[in-house]
């Protein structure tokens, strides 16, 4: 079996979810209390992948990198972006700023991993009474952005482990192109 390893950073701005996507994904489990990512927090999760039939399997060892929020890129937290293979662009259905701001993001990650694939979590979809964000204004950035979306819920877990999988299937088939 063949395995692969790569860096997956989880992009967007303050209280979208980045961190409890991760931790769904990774442990299956949900913490309602906020506590702010300072810097960056690495998990890591090993899936199975079917490269070119359900027998042919790849093993992806995701490196998840979890940004802290914000559109400012300096020096040091610029630096956290090199090496990406993927991100994970996520915004809240609360609060509309947080999907009108992801194309600095893709900015700011293209200008130093210009060939990262993306994808993007319109995530916290269990709270549909506070959405700001509609389901064209979603597609309407993720095609700005030339990305795939979800919508995820970390609460309840709906779509994560998709997005996460969708993202694994785009990084394999990238590398399997390498093979002979």
């Amino acid at each position: 079996m063949i395995t692969y390893s790569k860096k997956i950073c989880l992009l967007g701005d303050f209280a979208v979810g980045k961190t409890s996507l991760v931790r769904r994904f990774v442990y299956n489990k949900f913490d309602n209390k906020y506590l702010s990512t300072i810097g960056v927090k690495v998990s890591r999760k090993t899936i199975s992948i079917p490269r070119r039939s359900e027998n042919d399997i790849v093993e992806l060892v995701m490196l998840l990198w979890d940004l802290a929020g914000g559109t400012n890129f300096n020096q040091p937290r610029a630096s956290y972006l090199r090496g990406v293979s993927g991100a994970i662009l996520v915004c809240d259905l609360t609060r509309e700023a947080t999907l009108n701001r992801l194309p600095i993001y893709v900015e700011a990650l293209h200008e130093i991993s210009p060939h990262a694939h993306l994808i993007m979590a319109a995530n916290k979809s269990d709270l549909t009474e506070e959405y700001e964000v509609d389901a064209e204004q979603i597609k309407t950035v993720a095609e700005q952005i030339s990305t795939p979306y979800y919508r995820t819920s970390a609460k309840e877990g709906s779509e994560v482990d998709k997005l996460f999988r969708h993202l694994g299937r785009l990084l394999v088939s990238e590398s399997t192109t390498e093979l002979p």
